[in-house]
């Protein structure tokens, strides 16, 4: 039976968090810049392990007004230090909780700055390398953050989205584009399972799209989330694909 892993953004002050674990393998949590703090940290953790998901850390920009979805430009040095607190703080709670760390994956604008951008990516690499060498970098299937990564010996997984839509390049369609969104959970599975069986993407224009689905994201702040998350796994299992477990 095939396997694939399913990742959620969780731990950012939205209710549904419970509710999504049965159902996702890896959890990127929040790390208090963007939004969470170390009390959410704490319980989202120990919810995680609850559950049997692996723990991932979710750097993105300080900047709780706009989720951290607005693009920044920082120093080398602010970039490397706002990644390396971030990590270092989950991971202290992760282990102190009896946990150990599984990957970062960045948020939002860093997210998808990192994607693009062969320079973005490499400070990101290098500043979960140098917390963690055995940490997976979880970035955008076939994007600079995943070459980086490797390039400096880090883990990866390439991951794609069951909750957006894809531009003609293989990024994701900007969040003001009003169809960037599936919130069909039909639509959303045969993405997913188009991802999986037959590694491509269509883009909202039709192009077909080579694609490598290692992990699969679901947005947990998106309306409806554990219900799509439910709908996924059952539809999967029903095709003969589990969650890869820890």
């Amino acid at each position: 039976m095939a396997t694939i892993d399913i990742n959620c953004d969780l731990g950012e002050g939205f209710p549904d968090d419970a509710r999504l674990m049965p159902f996702i393998s890896s959890a990127n949590i929040a790390c208090g810049a963007h939004a969470g703090d170390i009390q959410l940290m704490q319980s989202t953790v120990e919810l995680a392990l609850l559950h049997g998901v692996g723990i991932g850390a979710h750097p993105g920009y300080e900047d709780r007004k706009n989720f951290g979805r607005i693009e920044q430009t920082l120093s080398t040095a602010a970039l490397y230090d706002l990644i390396t607190a971030q990590v270092y703080r989950l991971k202290k709670i992760t282990e102190a909780s009896g946990g150990s760390l599984q990957h970062v994956k960045p948020h939002g604008a860093l997210y998808n700055q990192s994607a693009r951008s062969s320079e973005i990516a490499a400070v990101i690499a290098a500043a979960v390398r140098d917390v963690d060498n055995r940490l997976y970098l979880y970035g955008l299937s076939g994007s600079c953050s995943i070459t980086a990564a490797q390039e400096v010996g880090l883990p990866t997984r390439e991951e794609v989205f069951a909750d957006r839509r894809y531009d003609d390049t293989g990024q994701l369609l900007s969040r003001i584009h009003p169809e960037a969104l599936i919130k069909n959970q039909e639509a959303a599975c045969r993405q997913v399972m188009q991802m999986i069986t037959e590694k491509s993407v269509t883009s909202l224009s039709g192009k077909v799209i080579p694609i490598v689905a290692e992990t699969i994201c679901i947005h947990g702040d998106a309306e409806g989330a554990a219900q799509l998350a439910d709908y996924l796994y059952h539809h999967l299992t029903n095709h003969a694909i589990q969650l890869l477990k820890k």
